[in-house]
């Protein structure tokens, strides 16, 4: 038996139903890896001994019918976990234990998993690297020097790192897919809709979404599989019929045709990013699909009308933590100065930098200037992607525009750090589906990542293609345990 950590998901599974394995093997293995990983600060919350304890009683009346049989797990800790801390990277929620239970997290325990603790990420996920996280930064597994991405930056280090087999994370806009593409692991964006957003401490309610990040493409359909589901608790679910995703992911993708949009080569991409982009292109092809340039004329749009919408969202969604009901309170000599030092002192700078933004572009005298015309162009953006797929049955991009940079590198350039999202964002703002994969590495030995983009609703498609691609491009990363104790 290999080294149990270094096993996937689906590998998991398959030795827990056959007993090769029991569920206290493989959590007490990757509670050890775990603890050895205080260098990385992956975690904010560990919930190690009651792991354990779940795991021998499943051993002792094992359940071999659900799709994760005892199978330990790490969530972002933006997901509301019952009576466990959910602080969304916060100081403002850092005394938060909520009384219920995220829909996604539940569905992935009604099928046997097991909580190991909470990843790391930026503040209320408002952050392209990791760094905005009250809880300090987190770091690559990669090198120790890099970022791991962010938003779900704790999440990607995590499975990159092996110290879950799985875990989810949430992408408003780009923040599954880009951190994915840092660390060399498989990320999926789903459809808005596809998820339940109850229960996710929100950032931006119109783009946030729940996603799946695995070692393979496999791993990813398995997870959302069980993520995906209709929630009467959530007015933004969309009740259609779901796939068995990894029952029926094929590699045989020969007629499918892959549209390159000509738009996405943006000024100053490096070339190392344009070859990889050119190889994916030759994997489609050598899976006998085709491809067709097309053209997204509003990509250019893309992402400043995000920097209106999102931060004009997050304005309205942080209002409610004035420190009355719940969360971190500040003495003040009144309410109004308590509201003020709470806000102030709570929240961290880039999540005051956006709700300021946010709180301006929905001011008398500007809404009209700013958000109603960015709403427009969104519905640009999407019509653009619409007329595309009357020609093509996906997209495929690069993930980001370079592979992981240094920690501190952009935290004083905050248009330089938003820029990091331009191949993410239309995405979200369209509400479709997208996956990175690890595609290749730069000079440096850091990983890079493609992208493919679907219609809305077919994530099978895009999981397909994925499979058939990860197949070809055999992608291996180089993980050095540098930080292991």
């Amino acid at each position: 038996m290999s080294d149990i950590t270094k096993q996937s998901l689906t590998e998991l599974v398959e030795n827990i139903k056959n007993k090769k394995l029991s569920s206290t093997d493989v959590t007490k293995a990757f509670i050890d890896r775990s603890e050895k990983s205080e260098k990385l600060n992956a975690y904010i919350t560990n919930d190690f001994t009651s792991a354990l304890d779940k795991a021998k009683k499943f051993d002792q009346k094992p359940n071999f019918d659900l799709k994760l049989p005892g199978i330990p797990m790490a969530v972002k800790d933006l997901f509301c976990t019952k009576n466990i801390k959910t602080t969304a990277g916060s100081k403002i929620l850092n005394n938060f234990i909520p009384t219920y239970e995220s829909t996604v997290t539940e569905n992935i325990w009604n099928e046997g998993a097991i909580l190991l603790g909470k990843l790391n990420c930026d503040e209320f996920a408002m952050g392209s690297s990791n760094e905005t996280s009250f809880f300090g930064n987190v770091q690559s597994p990669i090198d120790k020097n890099l970022v791991p991405g962010g938003s779900s930056g704790g999440s990607a280090s995590a499975v990159a790192g092996q110290l879950t087999p799985i875990t989810i994370g949430t992408d408003t806009g780009g923040s599954i897919r880009q951190p994915a593409s840092f660390t060399g692991i498989v990320g999926l964006k789903p459809t808005y809709g596809s998820c339940s957003r109850y229960g996710i401490v929100a950032f931006a309610s119109s783009l946030d979404q729940a996603g799946p990040m695995a070692q393979n493409v496999k791993d990813c359909a398995l997870l959302h599989e069980v993520i995906s589901s209709y929630d009467p608790k959530d007015s933004t679910s969309i009740d259609f019929k779901r796939n068995h995703y990894s029952k029926k992911l094929t590699n045989n993708i020969k007629g499918k045709k892959i549209g390159i949009p000509k738009e996405y080569r943006v000024d100053g991409m490096p070339k190392e990013i344009e070859n990889l982009w050119q190889k994916g292109i030759q994997y489609i092809k050598d899976c006998g699909a085709e491809t067709i340039d097309i053209s997204l004329p509003n990509t250019s749009y893309a992402l400043p009308t995000y920097y209106i919408v999102a931060p004009a969202e997050a304005s309205s969604n942080l209002a409610r933590y004035d420190g009355v009901k719940y969360g971190f309170r500040a003495k003040g000599e009144n309410l109004i100065d308590m509201y003020e030092k709470t806000r102030s002192e709570g929240f961290g700078a880039e999540v005051q930098r956006r709700i300021m933004i946010g709180t301006y572009v929905l001011s008398s005298g500007y809404y009209d200037a700013y958000y109603l015309k960015a709403q427009k162009v969104r519905k640009l953006i999407k019509n653009d992607f619409d007329e595309a797929y009357k020609k093509v049955d996906a997209i495929l991009t690069p993930s980001t525009p370079s592979s992981a940079f240094k920690i501190g590198e952009k935290t004083n350039d905050p248009v330089s750090m938003y820029l990091n999202d331009i191949f993410t964002v239309p995405v979200n703002l369209a509400g479709l589906p997208g996956i990175s994969i690890p595609a290749g590495h730069d000079s440096k030995g850091y990983p890079l990542g493609l992208q493919i983009i679907g219609k809305a609703f077919d994530e099978q498609n895009i999981l397909n293609i994925a499979y058939a691609m990860e197949e070809k491009i055999n992608f291996k990363n180089k993980i050095t345990d540098w930080w292991i104790k």
